[in-house]
């Protein structure tokens, strides 16, 4: 992926370097639920780079300063949070004549807090819609490379486009009411409409990455296999064969590989929302 050089997002809150940090960095902006994994995801964001005509916040006084590995992946990621930016509010006024209004990305080191729980390297990335924020710890890239074998920077970037389609779904009124049904349901039929909302932030990521293809042109070869196999590695069904389990599929809460590979293909093949329907459809 083409991305040095580029212009990053400043819809970014820093919280890196301070523990249980709140602090306010960057500019300002804004999914599911605390989704819990088995996994520890993600990421990073260089303060000096997006603190520009900012007030800088207290220096790093409470933890360790963001490492050059996660400073690298800082700048990576506001440069793919500002392709979402364009990206959606291209689709938005194209597809249903709205305008996207994106969210604040909270990166952090260890732990933080926020309205949906606290937030550290087990909970994963998740997207809070009480807050309209996405949060990601900056250990997750190590992570995804050396623990899950999903290299490359394709593969980071369709994790960072996950949680901001979480995002979209929230601006579509597509979230709220599934969360809603989710609270009134048994926990077995609760993980069922979990599934449907991640494979649906799967098939958004796919739209996406097909319009940063066209829109941008910034892909390159073997971008799409990065992706791919990131859906691959982080499936339900091979996160608990990894933890020696046997996949449960009533326990699933983002689905299986294949699925996860397929919804991402079925939106970067059509590049239209309407495809990614989750709910109304019997075959996941």
């Amino acid at each position: 992926m083409k991305w040095q050089g580029r212009r990053g997002s400043r819809n970014i809150e820093d919280r890196r370097g301070r523990r249980g940090g709140v602090s306010t960095a960057g500019g300002v902006g804004g999914v599911g639920l605390l989704f819990i994994l088995v996994i520890g995801w993600f990421l990073g964001i260089d303060p000096s780079f997006l603190l520009q005509g900012n007030d800088r916040p207290a220096d790093y006084a409470t933890g360790a300063a963001p490492s050059a590995e996660e400073e690298t992946a800082a700048q990576f990621v506001s440069v793919v949070l500002a392709d979402t930016e364009e990206v959606w509010g291209n689709i938005f006024a194209s597809q249903i004549g709205e305008t996207y209004n994106p969210p604040i990305l909270v990166l952090f080191s260890g732990v933080t807090q926020s309205p949906c729980g606290n937030a550290s390297g087990a909970t994963g990335p998740f997207y809070c819609p009480v807050d309209q924020k996405a949060y990601l710890d900056t250990a997750f890239f190590a992570e995804l490379r050396d623990r899950f074998g999903a290299s490359g920077d394709f593969a980071a970037a369709y994790v960072v486009a996950h949680e901001i389609a979480h995002h979209v779904q929230n601006e579509l009124g597509i979230l709220g009411k599934a969360n809603s049904l989710r609270s009134r349901v048994s926990e077995a039929d609760s993980n069922a409409i979990s599934v449907r909302i991640e494979l649906q932030a799967d098939c958004l990521s796919g739209i996406w990455a097909r319009n940063v293809e066209a829109q941008l042109g910034t892909l390159e070869q073997g971008d799409i296999a990065e992706a791919l196999n990131a859906a691959r590695q982080i499936g339900d069904d091979r996160l608990q064969r990894q933890a020696g389990r046997v996949p449960q599929p009533h326990t699933f809460t983002h689905g299986s590989s294949e699925q996860r590979q397929r919804w991402f293909a079925t939106g970067f093949k059509s590049g239209n929302i309407e495809v990614c329907d989750t709910f109304g459809t019997d075959r996941l």
